[in-house]
């Protein structure tokens, strides 16, 4: 894309369809004329009168908690300068988003027109009362260092100037790792900081605080190095003024271990990289071209750690990784600073982030084959979505520990629970299915495994403890693709076509011939089925040579299943199998039922649906609440696809007590617990929170599925096989590695389950 197409979809992308980037959303209802009462005239003086009673009930009635004002006056903003308050609004409503979309925080961004430091601040402190917390944005130096000073001293909410700590956060999380990769020590290392601006001198305190010492630091600014013995000198910059007698970039570069660039581009040269001491670490930040091109560094030194600001090389040092926990933690114990604690309890929970195994999402996300702690990877990547669960719990303790946070968290695991919620999904559910999978891993044969993406769920099946895969396929392809995605377990490889296989494969097709043979299956038919992959698989199971079976990433449902219900069957008391999906909502999980095999189910079949996905939301450890959806409410309606509906309700009532199930429904009623208790206070659903959705066909149940799943960009889970005698489970064409992770952890349960059972049997 040439300089001009580029500038063309950055401009287009701000001002269509609506100029901006943010905007305020109603969080209550305002229809009507009793809504807008409420919300204001007259119905506002009451939360009014609480406040002015005590002032903390400010944060119990409005949005003040959870709302960062994003505060810039233009004066250094990105590499641009100092381009003026209005000019500078693109970037504070980016910050805004970027507070959102990270650690669901609100934001309204203010544009100051003044340069003057007495009245930056005082225009601050009289705002100050909307807002839990106040990010300080790009604002040059040295006013920024007395502007955030001053406002820490002078406000009880959170203050911070990102481009100070957010660059020092993230860079001193990576210095940490590059360290300890280099096995070189901090308190020992020389370091050499090019750039004397906020960011330089955040940076270089906050390396100090860890241990970096004053005399083996040496700062460059744009006249040389800054000694002792030069005039003029700002406070910050006698801070780090060296004594040795040294005066350019060139003389300090040698035998250092470690470059911090916050300067300009390519000041660096190859030459000055060759006389620095082993396993360099250089952090070349300035944006968007680094000090020193990354290939050209990696060129000439193939010991060196190299981190950027920039995505398109591997350790961006990206304050997203930063800002968005740090104020989210900070927010959540009404901390009255961001102090040093705080800051520290950040840089090191990154850091040991970045040495835990990396979820697939992130390496799919990044187009990875596998991140892993290394030269490579001493940074988590900013999409990582574990960061909302690691970085704000650690500076909420700091602001405790330290006595800075008025209202102290006591549930950790529940915190941890609701921060995940605030992203969108209910990721207790997939952390619980995996937990509980690993409890007691069982081998699960994966049929087409000579797939690179199912190949790579296998493989974080085995590296996450899951399961014990058993590779089906051409061996000689996912011995290859194994290398390509550095995939060195030893696991079990099958070919059903090759002749290695033969003792085994006559094994399975005599088994098969004798259950199939009065069905018109001959002994060579057998033999010939017994080369396929399914029904090799679906063997497997069946003679207890695998736990389970995932299938169907390339072939068509019914394709996968056929020879799957004639090798295994339905489980006893079961005539008709079906499938459930579980979907990660905004309000929870939610499970829907059949979503993939049974086109139009009787009374009999749709209660029987119902009592199999009960068992399967309990398996999950939810407590399934059961709508029965119809186009009709409770008898409105004669036609006999509402009666099959209310049949089928009728029946569950009678034979299945135990089970919280209610219906015929429409799915509003169903999902709205003050219609449901308003219009039908008699029902079992009453008051209960629905999360469970049984379809009356499976058109209605496809299509809502895979509606939500597209238009809500909702995570699915499934579909998951009901009723069978064995723990099979078919995947949906073409589905991405994180559905087969959850599906194999699904049927690892699955196996799990069946076990127990049969044990207790």
């Amino acid at each position: 894309m040439s300089q001009e197409s580029k500038r063309r979809e950055a401009l287009i992308y701000h001002a269509k369809p609506t100029p901006g980037k943010i905007k305020v959303v109603p969080t209550k209802k305002y229809a009507t004329q009793r809504d807008l009462a409420l919300a204001y005239s007259p119905g506002v003086a009451e939360p009014c009168l609480e406040i002015e009673k005590d002032k903390k009930n400010v944060y119990r009635y409005t949005t003040k908690g959870n709302l960062v004002a994003v505060i810039s006056n233009g004066t250094a903003v990105l590499g641009l300068g100092d381009i003026g308050p209005e000019a500078s609004k693109p970037v504070m409503e980016g910050k805004g988003l970027l507070f959102k979309i990270f650690a669901d925080i609100d934001v309204f961004d203010i544009e100051l027109d003044t340069k003057d430091v007495d009245k930056f601040i005082e225009t601050v402190k009289t705002i100050a009362p909307t807002f839990g917390g106040i990010n300080l944005e790009d604002i040059k130096a040295p006013e920024a260092f007395e502007i955030e000073t001053r406002l820490k001293e002078e406000l009880d909410i959170p203050v911070m100037h990102d481009d100070q700590h957010g660059t020092a956060i993230i860079s001193a999380a990576a210095l940490l790792n590059a360290l300890e990769i280099a096995d070189k020590k901090i308190e020992e290392v020389k370091i050499v900081v090019s750039g004397a601006g906020a960011a330089a001198v955040s940076c270089t305190r906050l390396y100090k605080a860890f241990g970096a010492k004053g005399e083996n630091i040496v700062m460059t600014d744009s006249k040389g190095v800054i000694t002792k013995d030069r005039d003029n000198l700002t406070s910050q910059k006698a801070e780090f003024a060296t004594g040795r007698k040294i005066s350019t970039l060139d003389e300090a570069m040698v035998d250092a271990d470690v470059f911090i660039g916050l300067s300009t581009a390519d000041i660096v040269t190859p030459e000055m990289l060759k006389s620095m001491n082993d396993n360099p670490i250089v952090f070349a930040m300035a944006n968007p071209d680094p000090e020193i091109a990354y290939d050209l560094a990696c060129s000439t030194r193939d010991d060196i750690i190299m981190a950027t600001g920039r995505s398109d090389h591997p350790n961006q040092v990206n304050n997203v990784l930063g800002f968005p926990f740090i104020f989210r933690g900070a927010l959540d114990v009404r901390a009255t600073k961001i102090n040093e604690a705080m800051k520290m309890a950040a840089v090191k929970a990154l850091a040991e982030l970045a040495k835990k195994p990396v979820p697939e999402q992130v390496n799919i996300a990044y187009g990875e084959t596998r991140l892993a702690f290394g030269k490579d990877y001493i940074i988590p990547k900013p999409f990582d979505p574990r960061l909302i669960a690691e970085v704000p719990p650690a500076v909420a303790k700091a602001a405790m520990e330290s006595g800075v946070a008025t209202e102290p968290i006591e549930d950790w695991e529940r915190y941890e629970d609701e921060l995940l919620e605030r992203m969108g999904s209910d990721s207790k559910i997939v952390r619980l299915l995996h937990n509980r999978a690993k409890t007691d891993p069982k081998r699960v044969v994966f049929s087409e495994a000579d797939q690179l993406d199912v190949l790579k769920a296998a493989q974080i099946i085995h590296d996450e403890g899951i399961g014990r895969p058993i590779l089906l396929g051409r061996e000689d392809a996912i011995k290859a693709l194994k290398k390509e995605i550095d995939f060195d377990a030893d696991v079990p490889i099958i070919d059903p076509k090759s002749d290695e296989q033969c003792e085994q494969k006559n094994k399975y097709a005599k088994v098969y011939w004798e259950a199939r043979k009065r069905r018109g299956v001959t002994l060579f038919d057998a033999q010939k089925k017994l080369r396929e992959r399914d029904y090799y698989a679906a063997m497997m199971v069946e003679l207890g040579d695998a736990d389970a079976m995932i299938s169907g990433y390339s072939r068509s449902y019914p394709m996968v299943l056929k020879p799957i219900l004639e090798i295994i069957g339905m489980a006893k008391g079961v005539n008709k199998v079906a499938t459930t999906n579980l979907m990660m909502t905004q309000r929870g999980p939610m499970f829907l039922s059949d979503t993939s095999i049974n086109i139009d189910p009787s009374a009999r079949e749709l209660a029987k649906i119902a009592q199999m996905t009960a068992i399967t939301v309990r398996m999950f450890g939810v407590e399934p609440n059961i709508a029965m959806l119809s186009y009709a409410n409770f008898g409105s309606s004669n036609n006999e696809r509402a009666t099959k509906v209310r049949e089928a309700v009728a029946h569950l009532h009678r034979y299945y007590p135990d089970i919280n199930v209610d219906g015929e429904l429409q799915s509003d009623f169903a999902l709205s617990r003050d219609m449901l208790r308003s219009k039908f206070p008699f029902s079992k659903l009453a008051g209960k929170k629905v999360n469970t959705l049984i379809f009356p066909n499976l058109d209605s149940a496809n299509i809502t599925y895979k509606l939500m799943k597209e238009l809500n960009n909702t995570e699915s889970i499934g579909p998951i096989m009901l009723g069978m005698d064995k723990p099979v489970h078919i995947l949906q064409l073409g589905a991405s590695v994180e559905e087969m992770v959850n599906m194999a952890a699904v049927a690892v349960i699955d196996a799990q389950q069946k076990e127990k059972k049969a044990k207790e049997q």
